[in-house]
């Protein structure tokens, strides 16, 4: 039975993931190798968690229970008494790579280790590790605590009993499931990132200003936010990285990222975390730089 969690990473996603976990009854330790992340990552689940009181969606009892249930730290030392590992570093082949092979000879040998990549391969990555078969994607939408969906992702060696269980974790955790075979992007990616990257070439080759575009899908599609608007939310970054992962997988030139996302991603203009993308995020309402 799958009760200690340990998540690796505490970007949006890892903070995402022990706020749900810790509120089902998950015992959470947390980690990640900056301090400043770390600590940024609990205020941001006791913010998160906090609205959910004000709003009656939980009690403070619950609340209260659920950080007690989060333990934080900066060492892979850390997962040694987890019963499943989630690693949600960032969408870097080589960085989740050196993560899962620094588990061996750490953690315990019926402990089940999941990655919340979002488009990489989970076969590949299951390779690093010492138990291909215990291993498998565990995919969250961001933002973690409000979107239903996890997207289950099996490796070619992956066995039933481990799918089954990360399933009921997922299930114990309020989320949906949908299981998606191990093609890149898999299923939401797949779909979602190639119509931004089709909103960024609309902008590139002024078919429409920033506004334009995302009012257009808004209202015409009934999108309750507008792709642009969407990619700085993930990050352009991210965006990039998963076109990339789609466009070298598939080899098909229709999954080309836009020259306009590469360059904003060597500006350093990544969306909403670093202040600046499609919109710029310094004032009181986010203003389009197109």
């Amino acid at each position: 039975m799958i009760q200690r969690i340990g998540i690796i990473g505490a970007g949006q996603m890892g903070s995402g993931i022990a706020h749900v976990a810790s509120l089902n009854g998950f015992d959470i330790t947390l980690i990640d190798t900056d301090a400043a992340v770390l600590a940024s990552a609990m205020e941001t689940v006791k913010k998160n968690m906090s609205r959910q009181v004000r709003k009656e969606i939980i009690d403070q009892e619950t609340c209260d229970g659920a950080l007690a249930r989060i333990k934080t730290g900066d060492d892979i030392e850390d997962m040694k008494d987890a019963d499943l590992v989630i690693e949600a570093a960032a969408e870097d082949e080589d960085i989740k790579k050196a993560i899962l092979a620094s588990l061996k000879g750490v953690i315990k040998p019926e402990t089940i280790i999941c990655t919340n990549t979002s488009s990489i391969s989970v076969t590949r990555l299951a390779a690093s590790t010492d138990r291909p078969n215990m291993f498998m994607g565990m995919h969250f939408m961001n933002p973690v605590p409000m979107m239903e969906l996890v997207e289950l992702v099996r490796g070619i060696a992956t066995d039933e009993e481990t799918y089954e269980s990360v399933r009921d974790v997922a299930v114990k955790m309020g989320k949906k499931t949908a299981m998606a075979e191990d093609f890149p992007a898999f299923i939401v990616n797949r779909i979602l990132l190639p119509m931004i990257n089709e909103a960024i070439y609309a902008l590139y080759e002024g078919v429409g200003t920033v506004e334009s575009i995302d009012t257009a899908m808004r209202l015409g599609a009934h999108h309750p936010m507008g792709p642009l608007q969407l990619a700085d939310f993930i990050g352009l970054d991210t965006c990039h990285s998963i076109m990339q992962v789609l466009y070298e997988g598939l080899a098909d030139s229709k999954y080309r990222p836009c020259p306009l996302l590469a360059k904003y991603v060597e500006a350093g203009w990544l969306g909403r975390k670093s202040g600046r993308g499609f919109y710029d995020y310094s004032g009181d309402e986010p203003v389009p730089t197109r």
